[in-house]
């Protein structure tokens, strides 16, 4: 099994131009958007496994665009992103997931949501009581497993 080829100087300038369209930055919030450097640090850093998908995803871009997504203006860089997001396919849905993830986890991020800067165990968070009853029919179920005797 080989490693996956870390992104290029043009990914990763992609990478940050579509993050900033994911997630812009706001003033009236006071919170950076997804192309800050630390949470730009934080994505290239965690990509791990879905590395080959993100650079797919920001190879697609490129073709779509001409030429690396970077270089385009706000209005050309919109058209792209959304023809992008009709041919995108599993690779778009993996780098926006890879962008939000590494977002909501930046800690000024949590503090403007007003969460605590922790992780969610050994405390945990409050949950609203669901509805437990819609659990009966998988509970209904006979056993989706071999016993081993």
């Amino acid at each position: 099994m080989h490693a996956p080829a870390p992104l290029t100087q043009r990914q990763r300038s992609d990478l940050r131009a579509v993050a900033a369209m994911i997630v812009p930055a706001s003033e009236q919030y006071r919170v950076p958007g997804a192309d800050d450097e630390k949470i730009q640090a934080d994505i290239l850093a965690t990509l791990g496994r879905d590395i080959e998908r993100v650079a797919e995803a920001l190879d697609h871009l490129a073709r779509l665009a001409g030429r690396p997504l970077a270089e385009l203006d706000r209005e050309k860089r919109d058209e792209v992103a959304s023809e992008f997001r009709s041919t995108g396919g599993i690779s778009a849905s993996t780098l926006t997931r890879v962008v939000l993830q590494c977002y909501y986890r930046d800690d000024r991020v949590l503090r403007s949501l007003g969460l605590e800067l922790r992780p969610p165990f050994p405390k945990g968070y409050p949950l609203e009581q669901g509805d437990w009853s819609l659990l009966d029919p998988v509970k209904a179920r006979p056993p989706m497993w071999r016993r081993v005797k």
